[in-house]
């Protein structure tokens, strides 16, 4: 049994054929919060419990993607989360909302919302986007 305060949310996750559909539902809405300047809010991706192969992941690993995994789904951004670097059109564009991104753990700052294991993250930290989160971890 997960003993963290997110483990419900987490095997709703790994158990849903859209892990987007699954994260942007288990946080739910977030229209009465506002992200702080070049942070961007990052729901964080768990992979399924079920391999390609067919074997069912033990549950004890799969709080192990809320700690070590690479990929999150942008829930929300900062009003300047965008870089210095890209020209007006292109502002913001590695961070548009319910893409997958990349990012370092190191980066980004843990945190649950509304249960749910979430980071927030500079979004000049952001590495690339993915359309498939897992592709890495």
């Amino acid at each position: 049994m997960l003993t963290i305060a997110s483990a419900s949310k987490i095997e709703q996750i790994s158990r849903s054929d859209d892990p987007k559909s699954a994260i942007i539902a288990a946080v739910g809405d977030l229209s009465g919060t506002k992200v702080a300047a070049d942070l961007v809010l990052l729901g964080t991706y768990i992979r399924n419990e079920k391999t390609s192969g067919g074997i069912i992941r033990p549950k004890e690993t799969l709080q192990e993607d809320e700690y070590q995994g690479k990929v999150g789904l942008v829930l929300k951004r900062g009003p300047m989360a965008y870089g210095d670097w890209e020209s007006p059109e292109f502002h913001g564009e590695m961070a548009e909302l319910h893409t997958w991104v990349v990012y370092a753990i190191k980066d980004a700052w843990p945190v649950q919302i509304n249960g749910t294991a979430c980071r927030f993250i500079p979004y000049d930290k952001i590495r690339m986007q993915v359309s498939n989160p897992a592709m890495v971890f």
